[in-house]
């Protein structure tokens, strides 16, 4: 499905230099695939922390005039890409998550990291992709533990790599999605306003109600109480 000439000059400009940098490393590292990984649900004071990997074959297509990173669309926005990246078969994704036990107790570096190796294996086992072939690209600043493949870390490399932004995309909607879910067996703490994220509200309502069994006990004001 990949295809060999990808025409830049007749892309908006945010894809334009999204896809020029995945192409630029795929040609520096000489590999034939870049796998964007990415997590949400570092910040929040409840809930998972979600992990997503993601491979395009395909940097024409048409869904990517519409990727950025996801921290700059709009709920609304993020749900209409969402959409459109899941039912085309230019891309595909696998994720993981680590719960907030596991937070409390790997710290959210290392439950944010295992999340993301889980997320790459499969999928590669998914999709049977040959590892020779791959150049893991990783948001932030920290390398994926225990997997043995070509890696490089981007820091903010979901403004600047279309696959690690599919990936920020894809993990933040299933996030948010999964803290509605949450909101409807603890209805008093409100997650579905907030995602878990320490807002004043959110805080206010710990207070009130102390904490829920999906409240990272590590966390400050959570481990205050």
């Amino acid at each position: 499905m990949q295809k060999s000439m990808i025409n830049l000059f007749d892309m908006p400009l945010v894809k334009k230099g999204l896809v020029f940098f995945d192409q630029k490393l795929k040609h520096n590292h000489e590999k034939e695939l870049i796998i964007g990984v990415d997590e949400a649900g570092r910040g929040p004071l409840a809930g998972p922390v979600v992990a997503c990997a993601c491979v395009i074959y395909d940097y024409s297509a048409d869904f990517l005039n519409d990727v950025n990173d996801s921290k700059k669309l709009s709920a609304f926005k993020r749900e209409r890409v969402f959409k459109k990246m899941i039912s085309n078969p230019c891309v595909r994704f696998s994720f993981a998550y680590s719960t907030n036990e596991e937070i409390d107790k790997l710290n959210i570096l290392n439950a944010s990291l295992k999340a993301m190796r889980i997320a790459v294996e499969r999928l590669i086992s998914y999709l049977s992709l040959n590892s020779s072939r791959l150049l893991v690209a990783v948001d932030g600043n920290h390398l994926i533990n225990e997997i043995k493949l070509d890696q490089i870390s981007i820091i903010k490399g979901d403004s600047k790599s279309a696959a690690i932004a599919c990936a920020s995309i894809f993990a933040k909607v299933l996030r948010d999605r999964w803290m509605d879910v949450i909101h409807l067996n603890y209805p008093a703490y409100e997650f579905k306003r907030h995602k878990g994220y320490p807002t004043k509200r959110h805080i206010e309502l710990i207070k009130k109600y102390g904490l829920s069994s999906y409240h990272r006990k590590t966390y400050a004001p959570c481990s205050n109480l």
